[in-house]
């Protein structure tokens, strides 16, 4: 184990939630499903979308696993370390959901299921009610049931270090390493993928955490690999060995997953038969690009910038008001009917703004920084 900071895990961090709110302004464009809509979707943005749609999540809980197992070092123990991540994960987590929040619901509601109340009313009279209006639950965490999840996963981290004695677990990360050495980081991971999907092939994330067992058991993978990362650097061997090979077969196992949804774009019908290969192609393509990318960062990001600490902390707090200004400002280029070009430039420039002065401001305000996901000064 080495307590050596990896920069290019901090820059593939960074990256990583960057990619999520460009994905999250997408939706805004693409014919799935969202809590609003441009009036005329468009059917080709679903490629690039799922280009990233494989791995973007999983690659955020994989960088939380090395991050946390950092943490875990440098706390010293599994009290420290759950009193530490329940603090700065269910803080900002209650605030997102009685602020940040309810404006996407609303909106979803009157947008697409004829809510005649205004925001105001919504939130005081119906936010709260512990209901489900129009299959909406109320109140809800939105995009922040990533901040559950990952809270559940570091607690269930917490709950195995205490009670397994420090050699037990050197020995399983120890078995764990050679499990994953060589050519095996990219195929034990993809096949544990394909075996879930094969096991569950009806399971849609629900992001509900109790219903979502399947996604549990993908994400906590790539969680307990990043983990293994920290604590069993010498993987990082295996990653700078193969990245190469890995981003090569990941971008071809893309070409079917972009000739299906191109073939059948939208709400088109596909054949039962493209199902299987579209969905083993995927998971293959998901996690051989997360090793390429966890490979870059390795070889060419591994080094320090005046920005950096500057820029991961920050991600955080961009995270957690990101969708919020993107789901508001779409509903007013919808309600001005605004072309899709203007549309997207307008919702980035709206949102880096938005996010950047939500940051700036709260770190700037002692008693908002937790609330965020600073920590106090």
């Amino acid at each position: 184990m080495t307590a050596q900071r990896h920069y290019g895990m901090d820059w593939l961090r960074i990256g990583a939630f960057a990619l999520l709110i460009l994905y999250h302004i997408g939706m805004y464009f693409v014919p799935w499903g969202w809590h609003v809509k441009i009036a005329a979707p468009l059917d080709w943005v679903a490629i690039p979308m799922l280009a990233t749609n494989s791995w973007r999540l999983a690659l955020l809980f994989l960088v939380s696993g090395y991050a946390s197992a950092a943490l875990f070092a440098k706390l010293g123990g599994p009290s420290g370390f759950a009193k530490s991540r329940s603090a700065r994960l269910l803080i900002p987590l209650l605030f997102g959901m009685i602020v940040i929040i309810p404006p996407q619901p609303w909106i979803d509601l009157a947008g697409q299921h004829g809510y005649r109340h205004g925001f105001l009313h919504f939130w005081l009279h119906d936010y709260f009610g512990f209901q489900f209006i129009d299959g909406i639950a109320l109140p809800t965490w939105q995009h922040l049931w990533f901040v559950v999840y990952l809270w559940v996963y570091t607690m269930l981290a917490a709950l195995l270090l205490a009670l397994i004695p420090a050699n037990a677990r050197a020995r399983i990360a120890d078995g764990a390493a050679r499990l994953l050495g060589g050519w095996r980081l990219l195929a034990v991971p993809a096949l544990w993928w394909i075996l879930l999907y094969l096991a569950f092939p009806e399971h849609d994330e629900t992001h509900g955490l109790f219903d979502d067992g399947p996604s549990h058991l993908h994400y906590l993978a790539a969680f307990g690999i990043g983990w293994l990362l920290r604590v069993r650097p010498i993987l990082f061997e295996a990653v700078a060995r193969w990245w190469k090979v890995a981003l090569i077969v990941g971008l071809i196992a893309f070409v079917p997953v972009a000739w299906i949804e191109a073939t059948w774009p939208g709400d088109t019908v596909a054949p039962d038969w493209v199902f299987l290969p579209y969905h083993v192609a995927r998971h293959i393509n998901g996690w051989l690009v997360i090793v390429a990318l966890v490979g870059i960062a390795d070889a060419k990001w591994n080094r320090d910038h005046p920005k950096r600490a500057m820029l991961a902390e920050a991600v955080f707090p961009f995270y957690i008001i990101h969708q919020t200004i993107i789901v508001v400002v779409g509903w007013w280029l919808l309600k001005g009917q605004v072309a899709a070009l203007p549309s997207f430039l307008i919702l980035l420039a709206a949102t880096v703004i938005g996010c950047w002065l939500f940051y700036a401001i709260g770190r700037s305000i002692g008693w908002l920084r937790p609330l965020i996901g600073l920590q106090r000064k």
